[in-house]
């Protein structure tokens, strides 16, 4: 069934909203002790993942890397079993066992090895294509992440083997605390190329125009049985971990006035609706982060079976 293009912008702008407030949560409260470990957050890029996986089909694989809770949630992952692993609970996604970058939940897997993703997304592909199903794999990659060897390898079988894999880049311009010009050279697109993969580039921060190209490039490695990728330029607001930031306030500040996907689309909606999804989604987020509070923490006897 078509949806209205209202319709459309209020879905969209509800998963985007619900990744900004679970993942402000986060950072609000890991100095409270409430979790364990460390984070990545995915503040400001949400449009990526929203404008993305709103076009994958179950039986698609998501393969993520160390920022991955906005991944894992436009997916249609459980927020409160989310919440509940990076707390270290037994309810979470992987039994707290995985914390925030470590997850696995029906077809969706997240890894922090750097780089190490691509080669295991590259093989679930393949594994698809030999079982002559008609899924496809999406891996997110960041532009840190092309200083390893191991993807170019990953790109070279992919394209000779014809793996029908999405490769997506979000290059959101500094790899922790380095710029990525100080870091990759050339142009990025031109590794792909030189494997014989299509590629995409849009830099924009517009759910509506990332939805749109994603479309047209999800379906193409579909029909085709063979690797496309898909550069999105875009910018994250927060650190790269918890606190790890050499920005200046006055250059976040100017790259959320310029670059915020949830205020590009807020203002195409209707002022009451946004309103209304902004209170719903807070209510659930709420929800979900006190319900995870209240989830019970491995005991003795549970970790025995590890």
């Amino acid at each position: 069934m078509n949806l209205s293009k209202e319709r459309i912008y209020d879905k969209l702008y509800r998963e985007m909203f619900r990744i900004r407030l679970f993942e402000e949560t986060v950072l609000e409260n890991f100095s409270k002790g409430v979790f364990a470990g460390t984070t990545h957050t995915y503040l400001g890029q949400e449009a990526n993942a929203v404008g993305i996986l709103s076009h994958i089909q179950p039986m698609d694989v998501v393969f993520s890397n160390h920022r991955c809770h906005g991944h894992f949630l436009a997916s249609g992952g459980d927020m409160r079993a989310l919440f509940a692993e990076l707390m270290g609970r037994i309810t979470g996604v992987c039994g707290g066992r995985g914390g925030s970058q470590h997850l696995q939940w029906g077809n969706f897997y997240s890894n922090g090895v750097q780089g190490g993703i691509v080669p295991v997304a590259t093989g679930m592909a393949l594994a698809e294509k030999f079982k002559n199903s008609s899924s496809l794999t999406v891996v997110f990659l960041g532009d840190g992440t092309l200083g390893e060897g191991v993807v170019y390898e990953s790109l070279n079988m992919a394209s000779l083997w014809g793996a029908p894999i999405l490769f997506v880049l979000e290059n959101n311009h500094i790899a922790q605390t380095t710029p990525s010009d100080a870091a990759v050279s050339g142009e990025i697109g031109t590794r792909f190329r030189a494997f014989g993969i299509p590629v995409k580039e849009l830099a924009s921060s517009d759910v509506m125009e990332i939805e749109a190209m994603a479309e047209k490039i999800i379906l193409r490695v579909r029909l085709k049985c063979a690797p496309c990728a898909l550069i999105l330029h875009t910018q994250r607001f927060g650190p790269h971990s918890k606190g790890d930031d050499t920005r200046s306030a006055e250059e976040i500040e100017k790259i959320r006035q310029e670059h915020d996907p949830i205020q590009i689309l807020a203002v195409q909606l209707n002022e009451e609706i946004r309103k209304a999804i902004e209170s719903d989604v807070g209510k659930e987020v709420a929800n979900a982060f006190n319900l995870a509070l209240e989830d019970p923490l491995p005991s003795e006897k549970s970790t025995e079976a590890i």
